[in-house]
């Protein structure tokens, strides 16, 4: 493994010995003090070549433990990462890129990208001798925990808003979850498992919250990097809600350029929901020079999953994608919708609401001229679509309802045809 020298704090820059603390500095409190882990950049940068990860002969995340905080012997044995990235030239032709990739993370155990952090967590949590995890999600958390505390065989308790989708409770329910519908929002779920943790000792993967999870998210970039032989896009874009994923993907780019193993980071976009976007707006504080908090604000969205007024990733998130270059772009619940539909028609790929954002995002980052002709752009699937099939049906409309008559299907097709 890579052997942390420091957690250290992203907003007062007090370092930490390694496990000195779980979530975050002391001195600066939650959300505000949150942590990262360093390593010595110099010494993996003088051991590790491009071929390195592929010499572990590891089809998961695990072929970058050289750069993880624990050891492959702490892992649970569900395959998290090395999902495919996809090529698609065609579209990328139609939109006047010069390539497009996209990075499908609906192929992780539980369906959803957030199975890379909690592959890392769960096996922190067993270096640690914990003995159960805990979570606060809006559903994509939740059952990742689920699934991999099942797979582990150590309990799982899990908050979730009382709107969450039934697919994703059914799921946590089936992974022998404890779980507590709690009557309110995504902040009352987080402040209840918050309470919940220091209460019972339980160890809390909730996203933004532990450093853990950064460096699971962050092998996300290295496999990008990786499957392109070696190089990096010029843009990826990532939806954000509590900002964790996309702290984690800017971590392992920015990781990558400092190990030598790259020549720069791509810039890193976030992409939110208009009626949820408080991490964007914490980012146009900075850039004006007002400070990142206070972030929390009202949260309405279809696309559950990116649902987050009160997001705890928010500092990390801003300062990583700044140091990219990149920034942010919010879009409306029609544009989502219709990037669904224009995703699994155009690309063959089915996406939550939630994971089809990033497209909408780059649409609109073309229409503004931010991401112009001819760019190379990678675009992060985070989510399966059949974790909210309601969002799929608006995006891709009913089906025809005909008779058991082979006329009734030419009537059908002949009407199309004029």
């Amino acid at each position: 493994m890579g052997e942390p020298v420091a957690f250290r704090c992203v907003s007062c820059k007090r370092e930490y010995g390694p496990w000195e603390h779980d979530y975050y500095c002391p001195r600066c409190g939650p959300v505000k003090g949150t942590l990262e882990v360093l390593y010595d950049y110099g010494a993996l940068a003088r051991k590790l070549s491009p071929l390195s990860f592929a010499q572990t002969r590891r089809f998961s995340l695990w072929r970058y433990e050289e750069v993880l905080p624990v050891g492959f012997e702490y892992a649970v044995d569900l395959r998290a990462g090395w999902t495919p990235l996809y090529a698609r030239p065609e579209l990328a032709a139609e939109l006047g890129l010069s390539a497009l990739w996209i990075k499908d993370d609906s192929l992780n155990p539980t369906g959803s990208y957030k199975d890379r952090a909690t592959a890392v967590v769960i096996a922190a949590a067993r270096y640690l001798s914990r003995s159960a995890l805990t979570c606060a999600s809006t559903g994509n958390t939740a059952s990742s925990v689920a699934g991999f505390c099942a797979a582990a065989g150590i309990p799982a308790y899990i908050f979730v808003p009382e709107a969450t989708p039934r697919p994703k409770v059914a799921q946590l329910l089936a992974f022998g979850a404890t779980v507590f519908a709690v009557e309110g929002d995504y902040s009352h779920a987080q402040r209840l498992c918050e309470e919940a943790r220091e209460r019972f000792g339980w160890y809390d993967r909730s996203d933004g919250v532990s450093p853990m999870n950064a460096e699971g998210k962050k092998t996300g970039a290295y496999e990008i990097w990786e499957q392109l032989g070696g190089k990096v896009p010029d843009y990826v874009l990532v939806s954000v809600g509590d900002g964790s994923v996309i702290s984690g993907i800017c971590k392992g780019f920015l990781e990558l350029a400092e190990l030598g193993l790259s020549e720069s980071a791509p810039k890193v976009y976030g992409v939110q929901a208009e009626g949820a976007a408080a991490v964007a707006h914490a980012f146009a504080r900075m850039k004006r020079g007002e400070g990142i908090l206070p972030a929390e604000e009202p949260a309405e969205t279809l696309a559950d999953s990116i649902c987050v007024g009160n997001p705890k990733d928010v500092v990390k998130a801003v300062t990583y994608v700044d140091r990219t270059g990149g920034g942010f772009v919010t879009v409306s619940d029609e544009e989502i919708i219709g990037a669904v539909g224009e995703l699994a028609r155009k690309a063959g790929v089915f996406a939550e609401p939630a994971a089809a954002a990033p497209y909408a995002g780059l649409l609109r980052l073309l229409r503004d001229e931010v991401i112009g002709e001819g760019a190379k752009v990678a675009i992060v699937i985070t989510g399966s679509g059949l974790k909210n099939p309601e969002g799929a049906l608006r995006a891709a409309g009913e089906p025809l309802r005909v008779p058991p008559e082979i006329g009734a299907v030419e009537r059908i097709l002949s009407a199309d045809a004029l």
